[in-house]
Formats: structure tokens, C-alpha cells, sequence
């Protein structure tokens, strides 16, 4: 029996540690150098095998809205309208627009989406019913669908796979085979997308363009450039809506920058709406970001955010903002650093989507 060339004491018996290891030492091919003198064809290749990764996405319907109400909240009205967003599948849809505007008064629009467990759309767009809606919004500033509209813009709320009305739990929904068993609906989604040819997030992106496209054609929605804002997993969303769609002008990621290799293996801080597969094969998340030159962004990142932790977001944005200088776009990149966790502060957004959306 032959000594083995490392100690049985010190071998590994975790999957976790391996993968995690293996996440660290690999470089994404499409990752960004920073001695690239050609950006747009880095920009031009990246974009398509990234997008290439949401798989097919679901076949477009007539959206049939329907206006189930409309009502006036603390400086803004919001309308709650019902529609289509695929063959046999309806959504509803919030609509924020700021008080006291005339029938010919017009705001530029913000996609305000929503995250991972944070009651969906309602906290966002000024649902404050419940202690919990509330707690959200006046303690982890989940409420910028809210306060945007009082700022002087349309605002636009939708909920995502297994979240707020797509919510497999909700109590109504008693037909529902998997009613009362725990599990991450968004890990589920995964699952039974993928072995279809498609994924979560590119399902989600429809959705969301499909909303757009309806909302576009309210009458005080002006026409031009469109702004997307979202925290934490509503960052990941916002990231995507904008690859996706050249309509949008002005990205706001609110702590959602970080590196696959730590807050997702080595955290486990993420889950299936937020990835495609072989993602991380292709880019990591500066490389998805640093993709949406020329146009205007701002990353937010939380001093104190326990998600995704300063050690590795700043690096993130550092190459971001890199791969911005390189494209001759600084002009358009834009950090904010503020002092809270994981949400979002009220402080420069109105400031930047006025600049590029007005």
C-alpha cells in the first residue's frame, strides 16, 4: 500500500469546497481586459452568446388590458391594470403617475422592479396595508416605485415568477398541487423551464417588455427614453431588461454588484430567476454590467450590505467603471455609495433619471 500523496486528513469531501475552488480559479471567457483596444466588437460578441443563454423565449400574445381600478395615494395616482403577457397567462400590472397633472401632462417612465422576497411588486409601488408592506418600505427603502412618482415620473410594477401575484402560496390559489410545501418557487421555475429551452430570467424579460409595450401607449406616458431601477434580485432584473431591450436609456442596479464565485457559490446568494445556464462559462457580473455602454448607469452599493458584502462589490464596480473608461463613456457611469445595508437610499436617483431621461 503506496502512501497517498495527500494526507486522507486533508481531502475533501465537500461538493461545495470543490466547485467553490474550482469558481475561483476559472476566468469566464468573455471576461473583460482591461488592454482590449477594440470594446465594441468585445461589446458586439459578449451581448449575443449572453443573451443566447435566456433560451427561447415564450411566444408573444395580444395583451387584452383590462383597468381594474384606479385610486390616489400620498402624491401620486395609481392605476392597477390586468393583462396578457403570454397565452393562457395574465398579469397585473401597477402604474404610478404623479398628483396633480392635467389631461396633456406626460412623465418619462422607470421599470421599478422587484427583487427576491420583498412582497413583490406592492412595497415598491406604495402598497403600505400591512405592518409588513410597510416595514419594508420605511426600513429597507423597498419603496422607490413610490417615491420615484413623486419625483415627476410614471412608474411601472410587475410581479415575477412565484412572487406577489404569480405567488404559487397565495391562499386563493387552492388548486395548486404543491399548496403548503416549502421550497424556493424560483429554483423550482428553473427546473421545469429549463428542461422546456427556456429560463426564469428570460421569461421574466418578456414579461417585462411585453408590460412596456402596453405601457407605452398610456396616454401620460411620454414618449423618448425609458429608465429600469431595482434592488438586490430587482438589480438582476434591471441588468437584464436593459441587455435585453435597447429601449431603456438609464439602468440604476441598487446592490447588485458582486462576483459569481462570491456571493453565489461561495454564499449561495442567489437562485434561479437570477442565472442561465453556463453564465458564469461566458461572463461574470462586471461583464454584464460593463455591456451596457454607452448608455447611462448607476450602481449602488450599501456601506453596510450583508448580501453583497463592500469587499467584493467595489471591485466589481471598479471594473465597471473600467470597461466605461475604456469605451470613452465615463460620462455615463455613475457610482453611489450610501450608508445603509441591503436597500435603497433616496438620494441620487431622481438626479440621474433626470439628466438622461427628461
Amino acid at each position: 500500500m503506496t502512501t497517498p500523496a495527500v494526507p486522507l486528513g486533508h481531502r475533501n469531501l465537500s461538493p461545495n469546497a470543490w466547485l467553490l475552488d474550482r469558481a475561483r480559479k476559472h476566468t469566464p471567457r468573455f471576461h473583460f481586459d482591461p488592454e482590449n483596444t477594440d470594446v465594441e466588437a468585445w461589446r458586439e460578441e459578449t451581448l449575443a452568446a449572453v443573451l443566447a443563454t435566456l433560451g427561447q423565449e415564450p411566444p408573444a400574445c395580444e395583451p387584452n388590458p383590462v383597468l381594474l381600478g384606479e385610486i390616489e395615494l400620498d402624491g401620486f395616482i395609481q392605476q392597477r391594470w390586468m393583462m396578457d403577457v403570454e397565452d393562457g397567462l395574465s398579469t397585473i400590472v401597477a402604474v404610478n403617475r404623479p398628483s396633480g397633472g392635467t389631461e396633456e401632462s406626460t412623465w418619462a417612465p422607470i421599470l421599478c422592479w422587484h427583487g427576491h422576497d420583498m412582497g413583490g411588486k406592492e412595497p415598491i409601488m406604495g402598497n403600505r396595508s400591512t405592518a409588513l408592506l410597510r416595514s419594508y418600505a420605511d426600513d429597507d427603502g423597498y419603496n422607490y416605485g413610490a417615491v420615484m412618482a413623486r419625483h415627476g415620473f410614471v412608474t411601472i410594477g410587475v410581479d415575477w415568477m412565484g412572487h406577489g401575484d404569480f405567488d404559487e402560496q397565495r391562499k386563493w390559489r387552492i388548486s395548486s398541487p404543491q399548496k403548503g410545501v416549502e421550497m424556493d418557487w424560483c429554483d423550482t421555475y428553473y427546473l421545469n423551464a429549463t428542461i422546456l429551452g427556456m429560463t426564469p430570467l428570460g421569461i421574466n424579460i418578456a414579461h417585462g417588455k411585453r408590460v412596456l409595450d402596453f405601457v407605452t401607449t398610456l396616454p401620460y406616458v411620454q414618449d423618448g427614453p425609458i429608465g429600469v431601477m431595482g434592488v438586490s434580485g430587482g438589480g438582476t432584473m434591471s441588468l437584464w431588461s436593459a441587455l435585453a431591450d435597447p429601449r431603456i436609456a438609464a439602468t440604476e442596479i441598487i446592490c447588485y454588484s458582486d462576483t459569481f464565485p462570491d456571493f453565489g457559490v461561495r454564499d449561495s446568494n442567489y437562485c434561479g430567476m437570477q442565472i442561465t445556464p453556463g453564465l458564469f462559462s461566458l461572463v461574470d457580473v462586471s461583464d454584464l454590467q460593463g455591456l451596457l455602454f454607452p448608455r447611462a448607469l448607476m450602481v449602488d452599493l450599501g456601506f453596510f450590505d450583508d448580501c453583497f458584502m463592500l469587499e467584493s462589490a467595489g471591485p466589481c464596480a471598479d471594473r465597471v467603471e473600467e470597461i466605461y473608461r475604456r469605451a470613452g463613456a465615463s460620462h455615463r457611469f455613475r457610482r453611489q455609495l450610501f450608508a445603509a445595508g441591503h436597500s435603497w437610499c433616496d438620494e441620487q436617483s431622481a438626479d440621474f433619471f433626470g439628466e438622461h431621461l427628461r
